[in-house]
């Protein structure tokens, strides 16, 4: 074969379908690739035929123009496959497999991943720990909305679904295994969700709908979305939420009529760097998630972030805030004793036993998000309907497996 499909980020607010090489099992130039890691060869790779390739928050972030990614990236690191061509260290992963690719990639030999940290692998990126596909700054390991895509380290990374018709019938719930459900679950474990507990969740986007989701899994007693979407807030009350709009100003208020005390026992910021004030007509600004948090979660609780926060923000609202420095009050939280996670989720920390409770029907991840299948000719509409807002998971279908 030698064609290949894709989609790129061109300039702030397009993206176009292009023509880009077949994979190989070696790393070439390209946009965003690292220069370190041209040449590189990955005998422990395969070639996947996508079966489905969503659109995330966290692409949204770049083609707003919002990070340093170059003209010319292809884009796409929640990515599930068929395996069409395995390298020849592959000792595990067959062609035909039907596989779940977390989008942190990792070596599975370095320090950090033996400890399952995967989101931080030591080995897969020149720049710094952690790498995903498709992604600026990231390594260059070349985006998976496309119709085929790499995988390195195959045999570790892969998530084999047990049976292929299954797999198949549940395709809609198990594209979210690559990134949005095992982050939401992250979100919500690290911000100490248990049996019982109220939870607050900034942000009803996609992940902070997963994050919801979770939530329940993991039996909170009460789940509060937050959000200035009301379309998005509808979705969150369609699978058993209870919702704040913060148009309406400081949620602790809201939160005080649902609950009768302006305090949950968790909190998750969804949204990241990108957040809004609250109230109407509110603007940028980008700390207010996290000091809400602060003022919102109890004392000696938890905050869990598996909202995006960068190093580099050309679009920010102030000099510092392009760095990645924000006005926190972080004398809120260690007053409070409040404990924080940050970063990458480790997708294969959580992604087998998602998968199980996907395919034993404890969750139902893709209604609860609104998934909804379109075509990599329409990624350039799903891109501008998901930025004004839409309710919705964009689940691409680059070789027709969705609508067989």
């Amino acid at each position: 074969m030698s064609g290949n499909k894709a989609v790129a980020y061109k300039a702030p607010g397009i993206v176009e379908i292009i023509d880009t090489p077949y994979p190989t099992f070696e790393l070439r130039e390209g946009p965003g690739v690292n220069p370190i890691n041209v040449g590189r060869k990955v005998p422990h790779g395969v070639i996947l035929r996508t079966v489905s390739t969503n659109i995330c928050g966290s692409d949204q972030h770049m083609v707003r123009g919002r990070t340093t990614a170059p003209a010319g990236l292809v884009l796409g690191h929640e990515i599930t496959g068929e395996v069409i061509e395995t390298g020849p260290d592959v000792e595990f992963i067959k062609v035909g497999d039907i596989v779940s690719v977390p989008f942190n990639i990792s070596c599975g030999r370095c320090r950090n991943c033996k400890e399952g940290k995967t989101g931080i692998c030591l080995n897969v990126n020149p720049d710094r720990p952690g790498s995903a596909y498709g992604y600026v700054d990231m390594g260059g390991w070349v985006g998976g909305q496309a119709e085929y895509v790499l995988v390195p380290y195959a045999d570790w990374n892969l998530l084999r679904f047990p049976d292929r018709d299954q797999a198949l019938e549940k395709i809609m719930d198990l594209t979210m295994l690559s990134d949005i459900l095992p982050t939401g679950f992250h979100g919500a474990v690290t911000a100490g969700v248990g049996v019982g507990s109220t939870v607050y969740v900034a942000g009803a986007g996609p992940v902070g709908l997963a994050a919801a989701a979770s939530a329940q899994l993991l039996g909170a007693a009460v789940v509060i979305v937050g959000d200035l979407n009301e379309d998005r807030l509808a979705q969150a009350r369609s699978f058993g939420c209870e919702t704040v709009n913060v148009a309406n100003g400081d949620p602790a208020d809201q939160i005080e009529q649902l609950l009768g005390v302006r305090e949950v026992d968790a909190g998750i910021d969804a949204v990241g760097f990108e957040a809004r004030g609250h109230g109407h007509g509110a603007q940028e600004a980008p700390a207010t998630v996290l000091n809400s948090l602060m003022d919102i979660t109890a004392a000696g609780g938890s905050v869990g972030i598996p909202g995006l926060y960068v190093t580099g923000d050309p679009g920010a609202a102030d000099d510092a805030a392009k760095k990645g420095s924000l006005s926190l009050s972080l004398g809120t939280g260690w007053a409070k004793s409040l404990s924080f996670a940050t970063g990458q989720c480790p997708v294969m920390k959580y992604n087998r036993q998602l998968m199980m409770a996907i395919l034993h029907d404890r969750i139902h991840i893709a209604k609860a998000v609104n998934a909804k299948s379109i075509s990599l000719d329409e990624a350039p509409q799903g891109y501008a309907e998901f930025d004004a807002g839409a309710a919705t998971k964009y689940v691409l279908d680059p070789n027709g497996y969705l609508s067989n």
